[in-house]
């Protein structure tokens, strides 16, 4: 069986060796907000694959692209709102009927709806992305 790559088992040392960092830099990034790693009881950072290929795109960025490490918390808050922002999109794809057109709208109580043809909606979990392709 396969480890979960958002499993945290990765003491800051070894995980700084991974990255290719020193421990104190992961400490800044943890303490900036960039990477947050699991916490143990004692409070020791434990940090997950995932954590690691973050920080080597962290890294990548600063070195290879020169963004300063604003720039890297801007772009990394951008990625995960457009990953939530797909993630929505499949949602709502899903909740349309197969080979009917997909016509979402927002509903009395700013839900997300569907509309599976004119005039009726099936209303859906709470959201807050409304897709609208008009009729051409």
């Amino acid at each position: 069986m396969a480890a979960s790559p958002d499993r945290p088992v990765y003491l800051i040392s070894v995980a700084a060796e991974l990255a290719g960092m020193h421990p104190q830099t992961l400490r800044e990034y943890d303490r900036l907000g960039l990477v947050s790693p699991a916490r143990t009881a004692g409070r020791g950072r434990r940090y997950s694959m995932r954590d690691i290929e973050q920080l080597r795109e962290i890294q990548r960025l600063s070195q290879e692209e020169g963004i300063n490490l604003a720039g890297i918390r801007r772009i990394l808050a951008l990625e995960r709102a457009l990953g939530e922002a797909l993630r929505e999109v499949e949602r709502l794809a899903l909740l349309a009927e197969p080979g009917r057109h997909r016509i979402f709208a927002a509903g009395p109580q700013g839900d997300v709806v569907v509309t599976t043809r004119r005039g009726t909606r099936r209303e859906t979990q709470s959201g807050t992305l409304v897709v609208w392709r008009p009729a051409p």
